[in-house]
């Protein structure tokens, strides 16, 4: 395809594009009536990030959307976002800011085509797939292009599928790979038969850890849908700003997130709330995808013993065995979730920084990070709760 056939350009606002043309590129297994593979690149969600004011001024995340048309017709389209500062990727570049910084350089702002505060694996480069590899070439180099043109220092796409990641090196982006959790479905019919894959000791610690949980002198309310009100924001929001503040100092999302996810998003979030003395004193927070659950946040007024566990992983874990899903994503870090059942599996990343002398010493690191990433990895997975043979179990 000659590469001056694809025009691509760039708006400031998803509200600037009808949501009929964004989700064709960016779910179009939703015309068949399915779920999205994942609901973070649709435009209900990204428009309630704009609209709550979660991105957009003042918050470190300038919002800047690529489309790409082959003689008129869309066939590629990215989320992408002028970066402040590192907060909310998951990704973690802060000593690369630094030592730019030390060298004379300013390293913010940067380009970021991501799902903001979201460490969800999924599509960044929404194409067309029948033209998949020359719209995602002209997406990433109009993105490059964007980036020096406006004297950026980097550009970085995070949270890529493996064909992404694996397509991004023609472009001249390095390639980064982390790890998270998840836990995967084995055809499992009930938690019971789950749990009889693990070890006999793991087996006994998850059974102890529910049971503690679930004495916590309450009840236990998973919603989706209609099914949840507008109270349970109300106690959610607390919990959320509970963990924000402790975590990042100020929560992400503002509380009008909640309010539009009130009105749009109600089909694509699974809502784990504990409730004691008629009032609600815990919940987690999930998106709901075509095959995977995804833990996003978690926050609570009263602590009770392993009643984060059981939210968390053992209630999402119920959800998925339920409505016959694959995996759970548990979102980012906690080597904890490897005792219950979340094994370790890589994520991906793309980066290019502008620098010819510092792109190269970060290629070269993510080289070396990345053997020892998938060095743990794979110890991690021997290490899994999961029993090896029959005889090891007898033993």
């Amino acid at each position: 395809m000659p590469e001056q056939s694809i025009e691509v350009r760039v708006l400031q606002s998803i509200s600037d594009i009808l949501a009929q043309d964004w989700d064709a590129l960016a779910c179009p297994e939703a015309r068949q009536l399915h779920r999205p593979y994942d609901p973070f690149t649709t435009h209900r969600f990204l428009l309630a990030m704009e609209q709550s004011g979660s991105v957009g001024h003042g918050t470190g995340w300038d919002p800047y959307f690529l489309l790409a048309y082959d003689q008129g017709t869309p066939i590629g389209a990215a989320p992408m976002y002028l970066k402040h500062h590192s907060q909310g990727e998951y990704i973690f570049d802060h000593n690369w800011a630094n030592a730019y910084h030390r060298a004379g350089g300013q390293y913010y702002p940067k380009l970021q085509i991501a799902v903001p505060f979201t460490p969800a694996t999924g599509r960044r480069l929404l194409v067309d797939p029948s033209k998949a590899d020359y719209a995602r070439e002209a997406l990433l180099g109009a993105a490059r292009t964007f980036a020096e043109k406006n004297a950026l220092s980097s550009l970085h796409v995070t949270f890529c599928t493996k064909e992404e990641f694996d397509s991004g090196v023609t472009s001249g982006l390095a390639q980064r790979v982390s790890q998270q959790f998840h836990w995967e479905n084995n055809g499992y019919q009930s938690f019971d038969q789950f749990l009889n894959d693990l070890s006999s000791r793991k087996r006994k610690n998850i059974k102890k850890e529910r049971a503690q949980a679930q004495g916590f002198g309450g009840r236990i309310h998973v919603l989706t849908g209609k099914q949840i009100k507008p109270e349970h924001w109300d106690a959610f929001w607390i919990f959320y700003q509970d963990t924000g503040a402790r975590k990042w100092g100020q929560p992400y999302l503002t509380r009008d997130f909640f309010h539009i996810a009130h009105e749009t998003l109600l089909n694509d979030i699974v809502l784990v709330l504990a409730e004691r003395d008629g009032r609600f004193v815990a919940g987690a927070l999930n998106f709901v995808g075509q095959k995977t659950l995804f833990g996003r946040y978690w926050g609570c007024t009263e602590h009770h013993p392993c009643l984060h566990f059981e939210l968390c992983y053992y209630q999402a874990i119920d959800y998925a065995i339920a409505h016959g899903l694959e995996r759970v994503e548990a979102g980012a870090q906690g080597e904890h979730k490897l005792a219950r059942g979340y094994m370790p599996h890589p994520t991906y990343s793309l980066h290019w920084c502008a620098d010819p002398g510092f792109h190269g010493a970060v290629s070269q690191y993510l080289v070396a990070e990345g053997k020892a990433v998938n060095d743990d990895i794979e110890i991690l997975t021997a290490y899994g709760p999961f029993r090896k043979t029959i005889e090891e179990e007898q033993e």
